[in-house]
Order: structure tokens, then sequence, then C-alpha cells
């Protein structure tokens, strides 16, 4: 595929500009990424951050079709909090990953989507808006076709989707409610581990967090996060770099026994509809992990986050 850069694309990164033209999955770009011709700008290879200019060819070595099927149909629980024609509010568990991977091929949210829209007319494409870590609960948005897709990708580019979390915070270091403004990289030392990083590093990505501490109690806190940038990992890194890493998250914590994984769950989303756009505001209920380990840390709070 070739694609000539328009004036209004001048200035985008080539990951943007595939994500506005394709919607691609993920493993599209990551075919794309590692393939030696995958993306060529002006016909010399590129990295998904080079920017692009009006006037230059992107040229895209794209998946075979064969390649390209999407994730197999596999009859997996997946709670569905709304779901219209345009798109799909899944409330994921715990240690359920949201797309395939080399590792977990059948048992993600794309897999259990595929199930649920297996007699649909047309293929299923699994585009999700917005993505949750491995070991995150809660809610993830996806978009059940290209239109919707790329309504939603500009809602999420203009700062229109809000998301809130709830996380347990192992020390109690914070104030009562604030802003954590600590730009991040991916470290040096590894492809998975972000860390926070100087405002002046050539890969730095401006990274904010606002917070508010519900509940404080023998060394922990409960605290509801918003991202505001929308980072690999940035909740867990800008906890983790102030001294109070999340319960259970054992990249930049401790496991935790009461917890088999980090206690960090996507609790409510907030987005304008891609079809005419009312605001819908979903809200998950908290995956028994989690209520158990707020029941055990904070007695007063036992169940107080159970219903939406």
């Amino acid at each position: 595929m070739q694609y000539t850069v328009k004036a209004a694309d001048s200035g985008k990164t080539v990951k943007l500009l595939i994500t506005e033209l394709l919607q691609p999955s993920s493993k599209m770009l990551k075919y794309l990424k590692y393939r030696e011709d995958g993306i060529l700008l002006n016909g010399s290879r590129v990295t998904v951050r080079a920017t692009v200019r009006e006037g230059d060819l992107l040229t895209l070595s794209l998946l075979d079709p064969q390649d390209a099927q999407g994730p197999e149909a596999v009859d997996l629980p997946l709670t569905i909090l709304y779901e219209d024609g345009d798109l799909v509010v899944p409330s994921k568990s715990g240690n359920m990953p949201t797309h395939p991977s080399r590792d977990h091929y059948r048992d993600t949210v794309a897999n259990a989507l595929a199930y649920r829209y297996r007699n649909d007319a047309t293929p299923f494409v699994f585009r999700p808006v917005n993505r949750l870590d491995r070991e995150t609960s809660g809610l993830l948005l996806v978009a059940r076709n290209k239109l919707a897709a790329g309504r939603l990708t500009k809602s999420m580019q203009a700062g229109e989707i809000h998301k809130t979390y709830l996380a347990v915070l192992s020390g109690d270091c914070l104030a009562d409610e604030g802003e954590i403004n600590l730009p991040l990289h991916r470290s040096a030392a590894s492809i998975i581990v972000r860390e926070v990083c100087s405002p002046d590093a050539p890969d730095a990505e401006p990274s904010r967090t606002r917070y508010r501490v519900l509940a404080r109690r023998d060394g922990y806190a409960l605290v509801e996060a918003k991202p505001l940038t929308g980072r690999t990992h940035q909740l867990r890194v800008h906890f983790a770099s102030l001294g109070c890493p999340i319960v259970g998250d054992t990249l930049y914590g401790t496991a935790d026994p009461r917890i088999g994984r980090q206690a960090l769950h996507a609790r409510s989303l907030s987005f304008p509809h891609p079809s005419g756009g009312e605001r819908l505001t979903l809200t998950a209920p908290l995956p028994d992990d989690f209520s158990n380990l707020i029941g055990a840390l904070f007695p007063d709070l036992k169940g107080a986050f159970d219903e939406p």
C-alpha cells in the first residue's frame, strides 16, 4: 500500500497516520514494525515514531490475507456492560490479556469477542480503542466497525474519553489529592520496563496523572486515578516512582499473596458515542480478588465498590 501524505497529515507520526488509515490490529502493526520493508518513508525504512511531511510517500507492506485473519473464536467468560452496532464495552478480569500474543493465543478479550460475533455477516476485526495490561481488570472500549473506530480514536486524541481507575498502593506517601507530572520513556535495560526520565530526554513522553486518596490504613492507600495522558504503564510507574507502588505489581514493586496480580482496576469510562455524540458513562463492579483485598486492608470499605 502506498499513501501520499496530505497537508492535513503533516507533522503526524507514522504510527498515528497508520492508525487513522487502517485501524490495524496489534498483529498487523507488529508485523509492519519488524518486517525489513514493513514501513518505508520516501523509500527508506523508518520507525513508527518518525514524523511525516506533506508530499512524503508512505509505503506499507501489508499482511497477506491468510496472515491477516482475525483472532480465533474461543468461548470464554466475558462480562459485557454495553453493546450496540458501533461498539462494545466489556469488563475483563485480571490476568486476561486484551489481545493475542506469543504466549496467549486463545485466552484473550479478542478471542472472546470473536466468538461472540462469530455469526455476524462480516468477519470480526478486533478494534480496541484503549488497552489494558494483562493483570489490570476493568473496562475496555472496542469499536465494531471501521467508521466507529476512526471517530473514537479521534475522540481519544482530543481528550474526550475519560478513564478512572482504582488502585491499592503499598506505602502512604501521597497528599490527599494532586497531579503527577513526570515524563516517561522506555528503560534502556528492557523493552518492557518504563521509567521516569528527564523532560529533555530525546524519547521523553509527557505523562500526567491526577489522583485522589480515598482511604489510608496501616501503610496502604486506596486511590482513584485519572490518567490525563495514555502512556504504557503510566499509573504503575508514576506511583512506584514516588515510593508507593501498586500492590502486587511484580514489575515495579513486589508480589502480594492476597492478590495474584497488580491491584489496578479500570473502574469507569466516559466517552461520546461515535454516532450522535451523546456521552455514555459506564462503571464496572470490582472483581472478587480486588474486592477481597479492599475488605482485608480497609475493613470499613468492604463491599463499598462492589456495585457500579
